[in-house]
């Protein structure tokens, strides 16, 4: 036990003293606030970019009411021009300063085609859904007009209706549910794993290829057994991360704090009636957003994020590290890490799903099958799932990251050793069997 506790502070130490663990710890948050701010400074910056599009409109569509903009959005502006022809026009409007034009003919309002777009280079889509919307609009007050409905009142026959959810638990009676909330926590926390698997999973194998290559597990692998060695790496290496990981959560709410400080008014939006509405909205959908999180079990989602966290890091760096002891190269690992690859892949997938359809029979077995549980069940924890799923398939992944330590250390301590001979998932699986 001394042993194994002298090599993971022998790799955490040498990984965190490292220059290149200070910048990379230190730049990723400083770049994700760049990234916030830039973002943030593109979408308060005044629009001086807005595109104008111009409407020759030989249907007489356009009236002083469908002219007239409806919503806030004002990326996009129309302007009726008069007195010109399609033709006449095509020559000139780039010149007066339009980003494209808008011609309709003479149609049928009850099938309006032949309607055409003028344009130097293509539109972008959202510009092309603001004028179909647009024209939708001016269709669908002729036709109100023609069947002699007033347009104020069909606005006002008009609705929207939400339908709120409830969760009916029998005799624990009801409580709010929240799809939304949930989708958002399930996706990230699930994405949060499979980043961790794929970066310090790969962070392993490196670190196991590095010390091969260079002789040095020779030396060291003379003082204790193999398995200690690598399974000393996989928790070091896995504190490592997990420092690395709880300094980047400090920094960035930290930064979050300050920037807006430091900047102080030149991080508020302009003010106006328009903005005005948007904070409104902005407002109430954070309200509604922290009323639904409280729907979402965060106790038991936590506990979850953290067993499967270790658990799926452990198992995975395992198999990793088997590949680096049988890897002299990059090339080598790259030819290895396929099969490994692919299970953490196809949880993400069945995760994305799993959040839309968390109760469906693909989420139940991805939140089972070892392999991918440690993302999928993440992903179907917040839309709640019964207890015994959730014991069963804490169950089987710790059994089955038992057995692939198992597996991984038979083919280390063969692998760690081997020079001159590229190693193969048939030359490791008869290593991992062969009677010692």
């Amino acid at each position: 036990m001394n042993k194994i506790l002298l090599i993971i502070q022998r790799e955490y130490l040498t990984r965190v003293r490292k220059k290149s663990f200070l910048l990379t710890t230190i730049l990723v948050p400083l770049i994700i606030i760049g990234f916030y701010a830039a973002i943030f400074a593109i979408a308060v910056s005044d629009d001086s970019a807005r595109e104008k599009v111009a409407i020759v409109d030989d249907a007489g569509l356009f009236d002083a009411a469908a002219m007239a903009d409806k919503g806030k959005d004002t990326s996009v502006t129309f302007h009726l021009v008069a007195n010109e022809t399609k033709e006449s026009f095509k020559k000139k409007y780039h010149e007066q300063g339009y980003t494209a034009f808008v011609y309709i003919p003479a149609i049928d309002l009850n099938d309006p085609k032949g309607i055409e777009l003028y344009s130097r280079a293509a539109v972008s889509l959202g510009t092309k859904d603001k004028i179909e919307d647009k024209i939708t609009r001016a269709v669908e007050l002729k036709r109100l007009a023609a069947a002699n409905i007033d347009p104020s009142k069909y606005e006002s026959i008009k609705a929207n209706v939400r339908v709120e959810s409830r969760i009916d638990s029998g005799a624990g009676g009801e409580k709010k549910s929240a799809e939304e909330a949930a989708y958002i926590v399930a996706f990230a926390a699930g994405l949060l794993i499979y980043m961790v698997l794929l970066i310090y999973g790969s962070m392993v194998m490196r670190g196991v290829m590095e010390e091969k290559t260079n002789r040095i597990s020779e030396v060291i692998v003379s003082s204790v057994k193999p398995f200690q060695l690598m399974f000393g790496k996989i928790i070091g290496i896995g504190a490592v991360g997990l420092t690395q990981f709880f300094i980047w959560i400090i920094l960035i709410g930290a930064l979050q704090l300050v920037i807006p400080a430091l900047m102080g008014s030149e991080m508020q939006p302009p003010t106006g009636a328009d903005t005005e509405a948007v904070q409104q909205a902005k407002s109430s959908f954070m309200n509604d957003f922290s009323e639904n999180m409280e729907s979402i079990p965060m106790g038991m989602l936590a506990f979850a994020f953290v067993f499967y966290f270790i658990g799926g890091y452990l198992m995975y760096a395992s198999m990793f590290a088997a590949i680096g002891s049988v890897s002299e190269d990059q090339q080598d690992a790259q030819q290895l890490i396929f099969p490994v690859m692919m299970p953490i892949i196809l949880g993400f997938v069945i995760m994305v799903k799993a959040a839309k359809e968390p109760h469906s029979g693909l989420a139940l077995f991805g939140s089972l099958f070892p392999l991918t549980s440690p993302i999928v069940m993440i992903g179907r924890i917040p839309f709640g799932v019964p207890l015994w799923q959730i014991i069963t398939s804490m169950l089987l992944l710790v059994l089955f990251f038992v057995f692939c330590t198992w597996l991984a250390g038979r083919i280390y301590r063969t692998g760690i050793l081997m020079y001159g001979k590229k190693g193969s998932w048939k030359e490791m699986l008869k290593w991992a069997f062969k009677r010692y």
